[in-house]
């Protein structure tokens, strides 16, 4: 028998929805399904703090399929994504200027 023979035997692989977006749950952001693991964290873990694929997974309980899942999608919207961690950024920025630090005033004073 040859391989497309057998190949077409095959039943299809059950196609499981990985990333979905729920209003009020993450704030609306794409989500593994099933966690309250956003996309966005996932490509903050893996591209600005340089873990791997299989690290994220063992690290939060996740299938290396959820978290390429995460990524690939990541890479599909990284320009939407990219922003939302921008804006994520500025804000915690404003708030650490217009909040004053307990333990700084504690310390210079």
């Amino acid at each position: 028998m040859t391989i497309a023979a057998r190949s077409r035997k095959r039943p299809s692989p059950r196609r499981r929805p990985y990333i979905t977006s729920t209003p009020g749950i993450c704030g609306g952001k794409p989500r593994l399904s099933g966690h309250r693991i956003t996309v966005q964290n996932i490509a903050i873990w893996h591209e600005r703090m340089g873990q791997g694929a299989d690290e994220i997974a063992a690290d939060y309980d996740l299938t290396l399929a959820e978290v390429y899942a995460a990524l690939a999608y990541y890479y599909d919207h990284r320009v939407v994504i990219d922003k939302s961690i921008r804006a994520g950024e500025a804000y915690v920025e404003t708030m650490r200027r217009s909040i004053p630090s307990k333990v700084q005033a504690k310390l210079s004073g």
